[in-house]
């Protein structure tokens, strides 16, 4: 049963017994909040991740782009991260334990994370929680500790300060420029980043919940907001998603909505939103995540960011109850804008052309050419294009643009303050973002819990069987020779030789123990099909295809079978 705390701890001892997942740096102690995703889990992990990948790149204007993992200070602070990116904690006046103050409460309050500092001290005093570790009821005042690893970049007494970084999403938000003219400077696109996003959680737990480096896919899709975009959401009518709308009070309301009813009634406030939530679902439910025990939940005014203006998470069941594993928010220009004035960068941005041309009087910041030019040389175009496309004149002179790392001053004598009536094709502005973030680790744990099934044997044992899908299995196929003699060994190398030898597809051999003990295995690890040489193998050039799920068996000839394996995806 999914949500049973020991099945949960038996699935975990199984992965570690077969190479999914380990805890990191074991025989030194290991470090809470940090794994190792074992030969097993580390091709799993990366078929995830293609999985998804090629899931949004399908759609055409998608790309992907890779960006440093260690962010420059001032990134992190136009993007609010340094200022905002915290989480409070409460330390045991007795032993000096430190919890999240939120942890502390969950059970008491429908949504300790939305808390400040005080009210969370309210509410743990309201409760009498006690502490963990030596269980007094004796707490300081909840602190808000940033939670990103510092670092320097070059010496470290004269380098440059950074962090690691906290998501994927600010390397796409700074090379908005490229996307733009990648894309040919139309809206909509989008970029996709995977890859180690870090976290210094202040007390890890529930296993692959909650980890300090962990594995992210974010998304950023933008949009013109003025641009009406099609989805054409009622082909999905058939499907009902598990909604909870804005949830208020202890025991929110659940329903079963269409993605295309849920826009129209404005519980989802805008359709690239709602596209992306049936994408999702998709995905989700491709990777094999069990649709009954997934669910949309809208983020509550409170607990919303201050410039978005609709969030869904993801909530998927398991054993550690409702996790949220994907954050769905319309993030409006808040990111791009914070960017720009940051960096006196005017790049992100984009053009949009008027229907019909206007024409109207504007004072406008002239370069005077002959001055720009002997000073800025290579670098003129680019000023020039700057001053002329300023929304607002400056009020004071001299100016600072930077480009590409520059700074480049501009004196009151370099530019000719004037009226002039122009004629407007267009206009300048910030695209807006919508950002579907996925935690990977999390998908993969209820990947593997919704697969995990036991059962009982007439010996009172659990048949443990993980029934993966095709696509994020780590072994398509293993070959199983009845006995390693006469000449049954190398037959089912050979087998396995043939299968690798199909793109896509891994197969591996195994010989010993029994072969109902063989089988087991293949099933413990998710192998959708063993294949089975004997002696009459060697005879007529036949084998025994076994499946995983039905355990029904079929005896074929070898050309069949690779016939079969070359058509299995």
């Amino acid at each position: 049963m999914i949500g049973d705390e020991a099945k949960s701890r038996r699935l975990m001892s199984l992965l570690k017994k077969r190479g999914f997942l380990q805890p990191a740096f074991e025989i030194y102690g290991g470090v809470a909040g940090l794994y190792d995703y074992g030969p097993l889990g580390g091709r799993l992990r990366r078929k995830v991740m293609q999985k998804w990948l090629n899931h949004w790149i399908s759609l055409g204007n998608i790309v992907e782009i890779d960006s440093p993992t260690i962010t420059p200070e001032e990134v992190l602070k136009a993007s609010g991260h340094i200022g905002a990116f915290n989480d409070y904690a409460s330390e045991c006046n007795s032993c000096n334990s430190i919890f999240r103050s939120d942890h502390l409460l969950e059970g008491f309050h429908t949504n300790p994370d939305s808390l400040d500092g005080s009210s969370l001290d309210s509410e743990i005093e309201l409760h009498k929680i006690p502490c963990p570790s030596c269980s007094k009821v004796d707490w300081l005042p909840a602190k808000p500790l940033n939670l990103m690893f510092s670092t320097t970049i070059g010496s470290s007494k004269i380098g440059r300060k950074a962090y690691m970084r906290p998501e994927t999403a600010q390397g796409m938000f700074l090379q908005f420029p490229s996307i733009y003219r990648h894309f040919r400077s139309k809206l909509p696109f989008g970029a996709v980043q995977m890859g180690k996003g870090y976290r210094n959680e202040i007390s890890p737990r529930q296993g692959m919940i909650r980890l300090r480096e962990f594995n992210m896919a974010e998304l950023e899709y933008f949009i013109d907001p003025l641009m009406k975009i099609e989805h054409k959401l009622n082909e999905w009518d058939s499907i009902k998603l598990k909604l909870i709308p804005d949830p208020v009070g202890n025991d929110p309301e659940e329903i079963l909505l269409s993605v295309s009813d849920a826009v129209k009634k404005g519980i989802i406030r805008h359709q690239t939103v709602g596209w992306f939530m049936i994408k999702t679902y998709e995905l989700m439910s491709e990777l094999g995540i069990n649709s009954e025990l997934m669910r949309f939940r809208q983020h509550e005014g409170d607990e919303m960011a201050h410039y978005a203006t609709d969030c869904w998470d993801l909530e998927i069941f398991g054993g550690y109850g409702w996790i949220e594993c994907v954050g769905i928010a319309y993030r409006g220009c808040y990111d791009l804008e914070a960017h720009q004035k940051s960096s006196k960068s005017n790049e992100l941005r984009a053009w949009r052309d008027f229907e019909e041309h206007i024409t109207v009087e504007k004072r406008v910041c002239s370069p005077i050419q002959s001055k720009i030019g002997p000073v800025f040389k290579d670098k003129s175009k680019f000023i020039t294009d700057y001053l002329e496309s300023l929304e607002e004149i400056p009020q004071k002179f001299p100016i600072v643009i930077a480009n590409q790392g520059e700074e480049h001053i501009i004196e009151s004598d370099m530019v000719e303050i004037k009226n002039t009536k122009i004629i407007q094709r267009g206009e300048w502005f910030i695209p807006h973002v919508i950002e579907p973030a996925f935690g990977i680790d999390r998908i993969i744990w209820h990947i593997l819990e919704h697969s995990h099934k036991e059962i009982s044997k007439k010996d009172d044992e659990n048949y443990t069987v993980l029934s993966l899908n095709s696509d994020v299995v780590p072994i398509d196929f293993s070959v199983y020779p009845l006995f390693e003699k006469d000449g049954m060994g190398l037959a089912s190398k050979k087998i396995v030789e043939n299968i690798r030898s199909i793109k896509g597809i891994n197969a591996n051999y195994d010989g010993s123990k029994s072969i109902g003990r063989r089988y087991a295995r293949g099933d413990e690890v998710g192998v959708p099909f063993a294949i089975t040489v004997d002696h009459q193998s060697l005879e007529d050039n036949t084998i025994t295809l076994r499946e995983r799920d039905s355990q029904n068996q079929k005896r074929m000839s070898i050309e069949d079978l690779l016939k079969f394996v070359s058509e299995y995806k």
